[in-house]
């Protein structure tokens, strides 16, 4: 895509008849990690479906719908399918090779906690579960996203992670490297349905786009919203911190589709394959 058209593809994507036809090109990205969009074909209401058991998000382009499918990081590539109205749709996913990074902590309860910290971890890894799996009935008002800070990024999505020399759960979100105290903003319109001061993630507010499509922000200095809170595309969620496992202040942000954590890079135009 251009440079010079992306900030109005940024401001003007909605789904309407100008611009959908982009959807599927600028999204689909079937990998591990990534985004399938399958043809649902045309119907007069919206259908419903599901990937691996859960619903999926469904959007309209022009005279057809489609299933904006998040294709988890454990998938391996080949043959996969979603479920609609008594249909199996295939879709082929691709292979994507992730590097490695190796993070030294000086805290150790940080990479293997006793055992009083891991009750604390199983009962916070619940809560933050069930706000993955929650499924609004509202359609996205956007699947473009803006960038909820500007500065380089220190961790891109899918980075393999050795902590001390051990390897722990793949790299879920992207960093980005900019001071403490800098403002958070929600990359879209959304709902809050969780906040939180967690174990690994620190201060964290979990943002609910619809359908499925959300966004979770955490090693946060101060959350600046409640849960319920409805927000504008823009609105402050809070401040970049530390909190949690973090060796200095970042933003870390997470884009979530049916319960799959997928490369935010793919919603703001800097997926690379």
């Amino acid at each position: 895509m251009p440079r010079f058209l992306a900030p109005l593809f940024l401001l003007c994507l909605t789904f309407n008849a100008h611009a959908d036809s982009y959807i599927t090109r600028l999204l689909n990205k079937p990998v591990p990690g990534g985004v399938a969009v399958v043809d649902l074909g045309a119907a007069a209401q919206a259908p419903k479906a599901t990937y691996q058991g859960k619903p999926v998000l469904v959007v309209k382009e022009q005279n057809n719908w489609l299933a904006i499918v998040g294709v988890p990081l454990t998938v391996k590539p080949g043959a996969q399918q979603i479920s609609s109205g008594g249909r199996n749709l295939p879709f082929t996913v691709g292979n994507k090779k992730y590097p490695e990074q190796h993070i030294t902590l000086k805290n150790k309860q940080q990479v293997n906690p006793d055992q009083s910290n891991l009750k604390r971890i199983e009962g916070e890894l619940a809560v933050q579960i069930k706000a993955y799996r929650s499924f609004s009935p509202n359609t996205p008002s956007n699947l473009l996203l803006d960038k909820p800070v500007n500065g380089p990024l220190s961790s891109k999505f899918g980075v393999r992670r050795f902590f001390n020399g051990e390897e722990r759960n793949p790299h879920a979100g992207l960093d980005f490297a900019v001071p403490a105290g800098t403002p958070i903003k929600t990359p879209a319109a959304g709902k809050v349905i969780l906040i939180g001061n967690y174990f690994f993630n620190g201060n964290t507010v979990f943002v609910d786009h619809g359908q499925g499509f959300i966004s979770m922000f955490c090693h946060m200095s101060k959350i600046d919203v409640k849960d319920g809170q409805q927000l504008a595309r823009g609105a402050v969620v809070g401040k970049v911190g530390m909190t949690g496992r973090a060796t200095g202040p970042h933003m870390h942000w997470n884009v979530s589709l049916n319960d799959a954590r997928v490369d935010p890079a793919i919603f703001i135009g800097a997926f690379q394959p």
